[in-house]
């Protein structure tokens, strides 16, 4: 007994003896008599219901419909379904961009790291920021959840590993093989180039180094409705694979705007992955852009750069903190990305990045019926979808192992089979399909004697020959487990046996 017994519905709660599989013991259960029926049990989870104010705060521009929230994305997104899963504490994002104001207090205790590579000598150190864009996307990946204050990123309780870059090809290729080396789960990276000359050999060589370590890479496209997304966004998704979940090193994406279509400024084509949302109005009345931090000091986004760009007057003031601006652009798509990749890989570490890549391009939202388009890729990011997804993807393989019972006076031996198909925490195995059962005689070669999905196995062996007995198990995802050093078991029957 292992729970409630309660009469009235006839419900007695039991948990499998030591050793035990809950599948066999679901089996035996269900012969005995007076049994009508075996469920497995399951645990349900509180509802998350963060109290950042962005999330529930009518957004006061002019002309926004009635019910349109500040963080209005978080919901289009489906991010409150992710983090009724995952809250995503110990999970890192990496931000290479223009440092981190550290004193933000969206970033109270969530920067694990900061590194500085920007060689200009007029730029402060990682923790300021005198841009304004690395603050305003590290917050849309991290911005801590459930504090009562501002936004909260899709990563929810994520952690940070700030790389203060002066967007060189050393100091990029330089930052993402740091943070790999950090923990890193998901690296973001808002910038471009204009892709007229191929990416340099070191950022290559660095996204491979990435991409071997299972970490995934999340690039902005272009900021301009071109098709040439530039690097490392066409690094990450070459030209002609987007419409392909398995090819790729990483995601491109591009920016929507809340009517669900591809934002009027954003790159388009066969170099997208997905979508995330950009901006909320481009076609009509409304915020333009997204609500994220800002750093204290003044910024030259704000005081606009030597004729290249207007000033943005995008400063907000939000709970009496003037600490927040509205930006848009693919640069604020990325690391909405990158914080749900960091979410589902820390979820499921089993996972290689291109599943993680593949879970977040067949999951993306898009209308019922179609797939890739180069308009959206595979679609607008749903996180909750994400990781729903990663819960069920078993990457891990299952363990078993084999034991001999013989009785005495007989030269057949039953082989008994048993094996775990284990999960990282919160995902779901796929349980174990079938046993390979092998087998020496006399210390020779190995052979498979039989595949079966039964437990129990009788042999018959010939006198005077020493056997070796293993299992391997296999489950229902394909995982195969390791073959044993040694094996499971030994027997020799010593004298022939009459009758």
């Amino acid at each position: 007994i292992a729970g409630p017994v309660v009469p009235q519905l006839r419900l007695i709660t039991v948990r499998p003896a030591a050793g035990a599989s809950p599948a066999g013991t679901a089996a035996r259960l269900r012969r005995l008599p007076g049994v009508a029926r075996v469920e497995v049990e399951h645990r349900a989870r509180l509802r998350l219901l963060p109290d950042d104010p962005a999330l529930s705060a009518q957004d006061p521009t002019p002309g926004t419909p009635p019910g349109v929230s500040m963080e209005w994305w978080a919901a289009r997104e489906d991010l409150p379904s992710a983090w009724d899963v995952t809250r995503g504490a110990g999970a890192k994002v990496a931000v290479i961009d223009t440092g981190i104001d550290a004193a933000h207090p969206e970033f109270a205790g969530r920067i694990a790291g900061v590194t500085d590579l920007d060689a200009d000598p007029t730029h402060g150190p990682a923790t300021t920021d005198e841009v304004g864009h690395g603050t305003h996307v590290a917050s849309l990946a991290c911005a801590i959840g459930g504090n009562g204050i501002g936004i909260v990123g899709s990563g929810f309780g994520c952690s940070l590993l700030v790389f203060k870059s002066d967007l060189s090809d050393s100091s990029v290729a330089q930052s993402i093989v740091k943070a790999v080396d950090q923990g890193a789960d998901a690296i973001n990276m808002s910038f471009g180039t204009d892709g007229t000359t191929p990416a340099a050999t070191p950022v290559v060589q660095a996204i491979d180094y990435a991409y071997r370590h299972d970490v995934t890479m999340v690039a902005a496209a272009a900021d301009d409705p071109v098709q040439e997304q530039g690097d490392p966004a066409n690094v990450l998704q070459p030209t002609g694979t987007g419409s392909e979940a398995a090819r790729g090193k990483g995601l491109s994406v591009t920016a929507a705007d809340a009517t669900d279509l591809r934002a009027p400024y954003a790159g388009l084509g066969t170099q997208i992955s997905l979508a995330a949302y950009g901006s909320y109005a481009t076609r009509g009345p409304g915020p333009t852009g997204i609500l994220g931090a800002f750093p204290g000091n003044t910024t030259t986004l704000e005081l606009g750069e030597g004729g290249v760009s207007a000033p943005c007057a995008c400063r907000v003031v939000f709970g009496g903190d003037a600490r927040y601006a509205r930006l848009h652009g693919t640069s604020m798509a990325a690391p909405m990305v990158a914080g749900v990749a960091a979410l589902v890989h820390h979820l499921n570490p089993d996972l290689s990045a291109a599943d993680v890549i593949r879970v977040l391009k067949q999951t993306a939202r898009r209308p019922r019926g179609t797939a890739w388009t180069p308009e959206l890729g595979w679609g607008i990011l749903d996180g909750g979808a994400a990781v729903r997804a990663a819960r069920r993807l078993d990457r891990r393989a299952p363990s078993s192992k084999l034991r001999v019972l013989r009785r005495a006076g007989s030269a057949t031996v039953t082989l008994r089979l048993s094996g775990h198909d284990g999960a990282p925490k919160g995902c779901r195995p796929s349980g174990i399909a079938r046993y390979e059962v092998w087998r020496t005689v006399d210390g020779g070669a190995r052979r498979k004697l039989r595949t079966t999905g039964r437990t129990r196995l009788h042999v018959k062996l010939r006198a005077g020959v020493r056997y070796g007995f293993y299992t391997r198990a296999v489950d229902k995802a394909g995982n195969r487990e390791a073959a044993p050093s040694r094996p499971d078991a030994r027997v020799r029957i010593k004298a022939a046996i009459n009758g």
